[in-house]
């Protein structure tokens, strides 16, 4: 009886090692997971996501409660309305001066006109010298005036652009906060941020949400990551992107073949995880590599898979 008990264990023991040659390491299956959460806070007025959903990347999903968002950009553009209606473009008073500017120049044109011609009847004597003496007085006095016109109109230049720079000041802080309060407005819809498949919901329409919590977890279940251990002697033989062969368990006795392909290799080694098989389960340091599969929607994450490089 003793005998037949030897055979069977080493019967046995001889299958167990034959099944652990068949592949180089063994992990889990898992996937890229993103965490969608709440930009602002508020009511969920709309939220549809259920878990098992297929969501498209930029699809929106659900919307915020934004009513006092609208309504105080309304009033910052109502209060930038009235700073602007306060801008003087043109200023009426210097438009006056420019007018009375340019009455003065045809005076002047007139005076000097009239200036030279007294100046050709003097020489025949048609003409006395206090007639050239009071225009030319009358010319010095109107270029007097001209100046002072002039002054008065860059005053008023520079008293409107003041003024114009004061309320531009005012507007340009409003102006930003409007563009803040936007912003704000466009975090109220939830966009979905990748094309995968919702995984968990963790909120409903008509909850209130605070700015951060999380509504749902979504993953590109597309192509899934393959998370194996490997020891020091077997890194030498791998590299990126070499393809190697992914296998899950089909039944009892078969297995479903992929093909896979290396995306990292760690560069620092780490202890053996408990949970992981490796081809030396008496090695302490492994090295984790990821290997990314093709997934025809038979791998689940959490599913163990065998890997042969």
């Amino acid at each position: 009886m003793k005998k037949y008990i030897f055979i069977f264990a080493g019967f046995l023991f001889a299958s167990c090692a034959k099944n652990n040659g068949a592949f180089d390491a063994q992990g889990v299956f898992e996937a890229e997971e993103v965490m969608v959460s709440s930009e602002l806070p508020g009511k969920l007025l709309a939220f549809e996501v259920n878990e098992g959903d297929s969501l498209m990347m930029n699809q929106s999903v659900g919307f915020i409660d934004s009513v006092g968002l609208l309504l105080q950009r309304e009033q910052l553009r109502a209060t930038l309305n009235s700073l602007n209606q306060k801008i003087f473009d043109p200023n009426p008073q210097i438009e006056l001066f420019k007018k009375q500017y340019e009455v003065q120049s045809v005076q002047l044109k007139n005076l000097l006109f009239e200036k030279n011609r007294i100046q050709e009847l003097l020489k025949s004597d048609a003409a006395t010298r206090k007639q050239l003496d009071d225009l030319i007085f009358q010319i010095e006095s109107l270029k007097k005036q001209m100046k002072v016109t002039q002054q008065q109109i860059t005053v008023q230049q520079n008293n409107t652009s003041t003024q114009n720079r004061s309320i531009l000041s005012e507007s340009d802080p409003i102006k930003k906060r409007i563009e803040q309060v936007e912003d704000q407005l466009k975090k109220a819809t939830v966009v979905n941020p990748i094309s995968g498949v919702v995984l968990t919901s963790y909120a409903e329409a008509g909850e209130i949400v605070g700015a951060g919590k999380p509504l749902y977890k979504i993953a590109n279940l597309s192509t899934i990551i393959l998370r194996v251990y490997v020891t020091g002697d077997q890194l030498p033989k791998l590299k990126i992107a070499q393809a190697v062969k992914v296998s899950i368990d089909k039944d009892k006795d078969a297995y479903t073949v992929y093909d896979g392909k290396i995306a990292s290799i760690a560069s620092k080694a780490e202890f053996t995880p408990k949970t992981i098989q490796t081809k030396d389960e008496r090695a302490n340091l492994v090295y984790a590599v990821k290997i990314l599969v093709k997934n025809d929607g038979l791998i689940k994450i959490g599913m163990y898979g065998e890997v042969k490089f």
